[in-house]
């Protein structure tokens, strides 16, 4: 039984945390970079715990890993080594489990939640291009390619001993299937795989979402199938979507429902965590079993979550 699956068993609703970006830029680090949320694993990562760390106190039964845009080249592309690259996403792993389990360890009452999990991000090929790929697809590679990119990052985050691996943004199948294949590799391995998408119907690259999900649903080792980094209105149809094609937990965490600027790299004003709230609560309605937030969300987001999926017992942030 993967790990979804256990939480699920006994809980209605597993909740993520939300965007890791916005709160480093809250705490005043500068994320105007290639390397994004990576960055600050070189610079400050007690920040990054810290983060964890509130989105756990907010009501998270899941931390994401500050590894999405961490990747060997990337860092190789800075002047650190192999080794030095491959230690700091180690760190990730290791931060958020530390998070984790001291958030834990000082619960004062765990009844209505399950021990969190730490799921280790493997971001997509577009990520690492930095160029915007990740919601065009159209990478310039094929899957022998995008898997030799993922394995070894795969490999590091397996070995630090992340309980899932969250495969996000993903804006094509193709990419899936080269990380499907990876995992096949990893046979004692779970993943979630969450896709960009355009519209209701459609990932970034133009796939229906339902194609993609009818491909996962055989895959043994894909613990849930869903939506991340997209727009709240199209979240109930692409629930319904994938839903049509397979039988495994839907995970969704979109954007808060902000608009982000590419030129002056700002985000427009933020809707209340009261309309994210309404909003995950319909997710819910409409199928989805694991829910959070992506870019632009806050720890004030996830405690909204949490005030309805628990009993309506509010969380502290």
């Amino acid at each position: 039984m993967n790990p979804i699956e256990q939480i699920l068993n006994e809980f209605p609703v597993l909740i993520v945390d939300g965007a890791m970006a916005t709160e480093l830029e809250n705490y005043g680090c500068n994320l105007n970079d290639s390397l994004w949320s990576a960055k600050i694993l070189m610079e400050n990562p007690e920040l990054i715990k810290k983060v964890h760390v509130d989105y756990f106190q907010a009501g998270a039964d899941c931390a994401i890993t500050a590894s999405y845009q961490a990747t060997i080249e990337g860092y190789q592309e800075r002047g650190l080594t192999e080794s030095q690259a491959i230690a700091l996403i180690t760190k990730s792993v290791e931060l958020a489990t530390q998070a984790r389990d001291e958030f834990w360890g000082a619960a004062a009452d765990r009844s209505d939640r399950p021990k969190p999990l730490v799921a280790a991000s493997v971001g997509p090929y577009g990520a690492f291009l930095s160029d915007g790929s990740e919601y065009r697809g159209g990478y310039a590679i094929g899957e022998e390619q995008l898997a030799a990119f993922h394995r070894e990052r795969i490999r590091v985050l397996v070995e630090a001993g992340a309980d899932i691996l969250a495969c996000e943004t993903l804006p094509c199948l193709a990419e899936a299937k080269a990380i499907v294949s990876v995992l096949e590799e990893f046979p004692q391995v779970s993943a979630w795989f969450t896709f960009s998408a355009k519209d209701e119907f459609h990932i970034s690259d133009g796939e229906r979402i339902a194609d993609c999900a009818k491909w996962l649903e055989q895959k043994s080792q894909v613990a849930a199938i869903g939506i991340n980094c997209t727009a709240p209105q199209f979240i109930g149809s692409l629930i319904q979507e994938v839903k049509s094609a397979s039988s495994k937990p839907v995970i969704v965490y979109p954007n808060s429902g902000a608009t982000y600027d590419p030129v002056s790299k700002t985000w427009s004003e933020e809707p209340s965590a009261g309309a994210f709230s309404a909003n995950s609560k319909a997710w819910h309605e409409a199928g989805a079993d694991i829910i959070g937030g992506c870019c632009s969300t806050t720890p004030a987001d996830i405690a909204a979550i949490a005030s309805w999926a628990r009993q309506g017992k509010p969380s502290e942030v």
